[in-house]
């Protein structure tokens, strides 16, 4: 049984997000086929911390996220790559903007500095902060598919962390 059970993320309403998509694709002249690679997801585990994320981004300074690289392959889907782009959907699973990648990076851990900290918008924008909700978000997470998870892992090959930092590219009024 898990200790700190929380709500699942319902699925992404599909639907709205390619016709999101297409908007974007669209206004910006982009023909459909040659468009970037795109995911649409949440991000967070649960309803309530996707809708906190969200607002960080759409209102706040979060203009960056950080995943697990054993987590890429646990669920067979690929790692981001610059350019690629990201259709950021609420706790409902409904998609509220879409975001470019414009740089990844592997790290350990220990490795994440204040500046990519501060990054992601979240809390006080301390790397103090930062290990603290990342390692309890790890943890949590990585329970829930059966693993136990540390920090060290991530000094592991296939451990380490996926850093990303994006921007926003729709909708328009919200464009960086």
């Amino acid at each position: 049984m898990n200790e700190n059970p929380v709500p699942e993320l319902p699925p992404v309403n599909t639907t709205a997000a390619e016709a999101m998509w297409a908007e974007h694709l669209a206004h910006r002249g982009i023909n459909p086929e040659a468009a970037p690679h795109h995911v649409a997801e949440s991000f967070g585990d649960h309803p309530a911390l996707a809708d906190e994320l969200l607002n960080a981004i759409m209102h706040g300074t979060k203009r960056a996220t950080s995943s697990l690289a054993s987590e890429y392959a646990y669920y067979d889907e690929r790692i981001p790559q610059v350019d690629d782009h990201c259709i950021i959907c609420d706790g409902q699973g409904e998609p509220k903007a879409i975001l470019r990648v414009i740089s990844v990076e592997r790290s350990s851990f220990d490795e994440v500095d204040e500046q990519f900290a501060a990054a992601e918008g979240e809390g006080d924008l301390s790397l103090g902060y930062w290990q603290k909700e990342h390692e309890k978000f790890w943890r949590r997470t990585q329970k829930s598919i059966g693993r136990e998870w540390s920090p060290a892992d991530t000094l592991k090959p296939g451990g380490e962390l996926i850093l990303e930092r994006f921007e926003i590219c729709w909708p328009e009024e919200f464009a960086d």
